[in-house]
């Protein structure tokens, strides 16, 4: 460790930029674009959540890196995420992604993105929106101080259990409280950069201007 980083507090890292960071996403560009730019920033457009959670569900067992190495590929196979489309997807449309190798070729976890479309269709006769449905899930309760000694620990919690809980009996799949409490965190509903982070107060802003549904 280099006179420059050692005394930085745990979890935070500084870039060859010279900023500090969250820990994760290290000296990788595309990680580091998308801890900057989209990760924990509140997010209340339908497709993009709907996006988020089906990749989490492929990301199970993975990286996020990897998934998100291949996400306009995905993209580019599910229409870009537009729910009603994918909904009608077909055991045809399956087996072709099947063979998609720019995706994470998962038979389970194709076929639930295709089943978890026709439940967003159903979402949102029932919401009005998706974003309505997943920002009821926004916790009042957070870890004080935000550190790393807290987050880096923290895979689920009473909130994101209880949507994963909400989600399966609603017939969701790949949605479980780990799973959850991912999604949460990167659409905003929770801002778990950390203290020291450059990005934490920015994200705060947009929270704090963000419109619930």
């Amino acid at each position: 460790m280099d006179s420059s980083t050692e005394n930085l507090a745990d979890g935070l890292i500084l870039g060859t930029d010279k900023k500090i960071r969250c820990w994760w996403p290290g000296e990788d560009a595309q990680y580091l674009n998308y801890h900057d730019h989209e990760w924990g920033y509140p997010v209340g457009d339908d497709t993009r959540l709907f996006e988020k959670i089906c990749l989490e569900g492929f990301q199970a067992g993975l990286s996020w890196l990897t998934i998100l190495r291949k996400r306009n590929n995905f993209r580019a196979a599910f229409a870009q995420f537009e729910f009603e489309t994918v909904a009608r997807y077909t055991q045809a449309d399956v087996e072709r992604l099947l063979q998609d190798a720019g995706i994470v070729r998962h038979r389970r976890k194709i076929e639930s993105v295709i089943n978890n479309a026709q439940k967003a269709c159903e979402l949102v006769e029932e919401w009005g929106s998706l974003a309505s449905y997943f920002w009821q899930y926004e916790p009042t309760d957070r870890p004080s101080p935000c550190d790393y000694a807290h987050l880096s620990k923290l895979s689920k919690t009473p909130t994101s259990i209880a949507l994963s809980k909400d989600l399966k009996q609603r017939g969701w799949s790949f949605v479980g409280p780990t799973t959850a409490y991912a999604f949460m965190q990167a659409m905003g509903l929770v801002n778990d950069h950390l203290e020291g982070c450059c990005i934490r107060s920015a994200a705060q802003e947009q929270r704090t201007l963000f419109e619930r549904p």
